[in-house]
């Protein structure tokens, strides 16, 4: 009877220290994610969406990629690299898991351009017909002119190697067509 009463005290005391140390790491994982909603928001609209990518919605491999980049040095800039090399990788998953599973950011109706420019079917393979990206390519659809042009002529002008494809897709391609291209994906 003593030795059945201890064990189901032991096996109650394990439980609760499994219960506490999920809740510990449950609110550990809603720090980090309040730190990101800093610049990214509250509700998936990111502060300041010419310079800071909505990453609500986005596609979870694609966030895995870049917060692992700017762990290792691989895409740097000065809020974000500091901020990834403070992290373990299970934090990496988390965090990529939890902006993934959240809705896009609904928007204004969409003022897309009325046919698609030239150039734009080659970003179809990888980010998908509807530029809503698949693994491992990012959503494009929705996101800023101002942070699309940005991120393009980043590329174009080899700033951005965190990607061997996309230089290459760059560079062939004019400033105007950048333009054209960056204007149509932010109206989707």
């Amino acid at each position: 009877m003593v030795t059945r009463l201890f064990s189901m005290l032991f096996g109650a005391g394990i439980s609760l220290v499994i219960v506490a140390a999920s809740a510990l790491a449950a609110d550990d994982i809603e720090a980090k994610v309040q730190t990101c909603a800093v610049c990214h928001g509250q509700n998936g609209v990111p502060l300041d969406p010419k310079t800071m990518p909505i990453i609500w919605g986005q596609q979870q491999s694609y966030l895995m990629k870049q917060l692992r980049n700017y762990r290792n040095g691989e895409r740097e800039n000065a809020i974000m690299s500091p901020l990834a090399k403070g992290l373990a990788e299970d934090d990496l998953r988390k965090l990529a898991a939890y902006f993934a599973a959240k809705p896009w950011p609904a928007k204004a109706a969409a003022t897309a351009s009325a046919s698609p420019p030239h150039g734009i079917a080659q970003c179809q393979p990888c980010h998908q017909p509807n530029f809503e990206g698949g693994p491992p390519a990012p959503r494009l659809a929705g996101l800023s002119y101002e942070y699309l042009a940005g991120a393009m002529r980043g590329f174009a002008a080899d700033k951005r190697t965190n990607n061997g494809d996309m230089p290459k897709f760059m560079h062939a391609l004019t400033d105007s067509e950048l333009d054209a291209m960056a204007r149509y994906l932010s109206g989707l």
